[in-house]
């Protein structure tokens, strides 16, 4: 039938939804620019209204066009989960854990005992707004970091309040400190783009906190991962790095904690709303399970948080001293 809607299109149409851009987005699909351009003007002509704004720069959505991308979405998710259902298959669950041996693996790790019978597999992202495109093109099932702001389709669940720390090569004059008051790093040189805990989020977090304190911060640089390459920035920059509690082992290296104040950055862990995987509910029982036992989500009088997360705590407050 003409009304009909084709899969195909519509998995066409998430992947321009998302890049904003035919060429990428052709690249994505591996199929011809001209061939996709044709396609969405059908997927147009199918439904009576213009789904995108295009001009010789830019590609929007038009109103119609963000409301289909949502129904677009459960609609391809609900036909690949049929046909998962139908053949048998059994899905695994594929979650960024952002680097190895970071919260996000500690929960990943607690989700394998809970659920042996899932099968999970891990990746590494550059940070939660890659991969949350990921997640909402279902390329991806979890991801975990700090994306202040609301997305349509994505759930979301506080998992740690982290607190971090400070990362010296082992003769630094600092290293003989059982913790790093705030001030004393300020005429340091301090780096903020080395660790695989390093994202766009993390970055935007650490500026807020050392701003204020007019601390220093080193040159910029690209983004140092692995433990290898920060174990050789440490010892050619001789500087202190500001890492977090879970940062790995470094040879060579001290890790203390950053004090007055006790900085602590938000983990959340982040998957799409129509995703009901018991994989997915392993994840959320391990992050609850920690928590509970670790004490991850508890924040001390004289902590920081970055904002938006500190305002977000301060209304949790106020609510909560009303409920008494």
């Amino acid at each position: 039938m003409p009304d009909d809607l084709e899969i195909r299109l519509l998995r066409y149409y998430l992947a321009l939804a998302e890049e904003l851009h035919f060429s990428r987005a052709a690249q994505r699909l591996f199929v011809a620019q001209q061939a996709l351009s044709r396609d969405i003007r059908r997927l147009e002509d199918r439904l009576g209204v213009r789904l995108l704004d295009r001009t010789t720069r830019r590609v929007t959505l038009t109103p119609a066009g963000r409301k289909f991308q949502i129904k677009a979405r459960k609609l391809v998710a609900l036909h690949d989960a049929t046909v998962r259902e139908m053949r048998g298959e059994r899905r695994s669950v594929t979650v960024d854990i952002v680097g190895a041996g970071l919260t996000p693996a500690l929960v990943l790790a607690t989700a394998r005992t809970l659920a042996p019978d899932v099968e999970f597999f891990a990746r590494t992202h550059n940070g939660p707004e890659q991969a949350v495109r990921l997640v909402l093109a279902d390329q991806l099932d979890v991801t975990f970091g700090r994306h202040p702001a609301p997305i349509d389709d994505l759930h979301r669940q506080p998992v740690r309040y982290e607190r971090i720390s400070v990362l010296l090569p082992e003769n630094h004059p600092l290293a003989a400190s059982a913790a790093i008051p705030l001030p004393a790093l300020r005429d340091a040189k301090v780096c903020v783009r080395a660790g695989d805990h390093v994202t766009p989020g993390w970055e935007h977090a650490v500026r807020q906190l050392l701003g204020p304190s007019c601390v220093d911060l080193a040159g910029s640089h690209p983004h140092v991962q692995g433990a290898d390459e920060l174990a050789h920035h440490l010892r050619q920059r001789d500087a202190p790095i500001l890492t977090m509690t879970t940062q790995p082992a470094v040879p060579g290296a001290v890790s203390r904690p950053l004090t007055e104040p006790i900085a602590l950055f938000p983990w959340t862990m982040m998957w799409r709303t129509d995703n009901d995987h018991p994989g997915i509910h392993a994840l959320r029982n391990a992050a609850d399970q920690l928590a509970s036992r670790e004490n991850w989500l508890s924040t001390p009088d004289d902590s920081w948080l970055p904002q938006p997360e500190a305002r977000h705590r301060t209304v949790d407050t106020d609510v909560a001293s009303g409920a008494q």
